[in-house]
């Protein structure tokens, strides 16, 4: 079942992770190990969050891969369902 309108991941990020622990986005990305501008695509819902970086969550925050990639997943086919009737597809079935 989908989730209505999920938060995207970045959001949760920053709201239950990064906020909580007075933490700001440059210290965050310095302990994730990647720039701050890939943190900041993520935290602005521009970029998605990507298996490695699920990973990478996992280890800092001491939450599960999974979840993260979770979030994302239902994150983008929230999006992808708002745009179901716009899709050219023909329906398939065995003769």
């Amino acid at each position: 079942m989908l989730m209505h309108n999920p938060p995207h991941p970045g959001e949760v990020l920053k709201e239950l992770c990064i906020e909580p622990l007075g933490l700001t986005v440059t210290e965050a990305a310095k302990a994730l190990g990647v720039s701050r501008k890939t943190l900041s695509a993520i935290l602005n819902g521009k970029s998605g969050i990507s298996p490695e970086m699920a990973v990478r969550l996992s280890i800092a925050f001491n939450t599960s891969s999974e979840s993260w990639l979770n979030q994302q997943t239902q994150f983008d086919l929230w999006q992808a369902e708002q745009h179901r009737k716009e899709l050219n597809v023909s329906r398939l079935s065995a003769a």
